[in-house]
């Protein structure tokens, strides 16, 4: 079995705190900057929306994407950061619920 690190992520400001392995710790650091870099992308565009619209905006626009911002491919990384959406969401939905 794989030896699970605890990091602490920042999602709009807000701490959580996740186990992964260590050799995906860059990556997922990686996508959380462009994650809350596209936050405040949309925070910039669509004015009058509350904070969880721009976060759900945000992991819309990373699940339904195939490429990021950056241009790299996903295909590799896709199905971890799936699954990694899918803990955030839950995260933030048990945090604002």
């Amino acid at each position: 079995m794989d030896q699970l690190i605890p990091v602490n992520i920042v999602v709009a400001d807000r701490s959580y705190r996740i186990k992964i392995k260590p050799e995906e710790e860059e990556e997922v650091r990686r996508i959380m900057k462009e994650v809350n870099e596209k936050i405040v992308d949309f925070k910039a565009s669509y004015a009058g929306k509350d904070l969880q619209d721009y976060i759900a905006m945000a992991l819309i626009m990373y699940a339904t994407h195939p490429v990021t911002s950056g241009g790299k491919a996903q295909a590799i990384t896709a199905p971890f950061l799936q699954e990694k959406l899918e803990k955030l969401e839950e995260l933030i939905n048990q945090a604002l619920g």
